[in-house]
């Protein structure tokens, strides 16, 4: 195991989920795997973002979104969930908010239906199964653009 020590510098890296003024982003993360949302949260909090809330489909995400605007900075979206999809659930969050920054979380083999959630809005996308580095990657580029 690679201790901070064992590589220089690593210890004075500030966390990813920090912004410039040392307050965490905020992140709501939808996803209807309650396995996939702990992951992501697990890979978040590990960053300093703040899980600012959770949905289990697109209808209860849309909703937690207008509840905790404008203190939202990023939301992750599954596309395939019941009650109401994520591209759905991207497509009113857009409505509401038209500078809300969406990342969809598919499976591989979705290529399709990412193109078309990237061309609804989308800032970009993240394929199942996670990839921890990929993740933060996708989530840090969005957020720092």
């Amino acid at each position: 195991m690679i201790a901070k020590t064992d590589i220089p510098g690593m210890e004075n890296k500030p966390p990813e989920g920090l912004k410039p003024d040392g307050g965490a982003y905020r992140i709501l993360v939808v996803d209807d795997s309650m396995f996939v949302a702990k992951q992501l949260g697990q890979i978040f909090t590990s960053e300093g973002f703040e899980v600012a809330g959770t949905a289990a489909d697109g209808a209860q995400g849309f909703e937690r979104y207008k509840e905790m605007y404008p203190n939202i900075d990023l939301v992750t979206m599954d596309i395939t969930m019941p009650v109401m999809d994520g591209i759905t659930a991207l497509e009113k969050i857009l409505e509401f908010d038209k500078n809300a920054m969406v990342i969809m979380v598919s499976a591989l083999g979705k290529e399709d239906v990412v193109k078309r959630s990237l061309l609804t809005g989308a800032k970009s996308y993240i394929v199942k199964p996670l990839d921890r580095k990929k993740v933060l990657d996708r989530v840090v580029s969005v957020l720092k653009r």
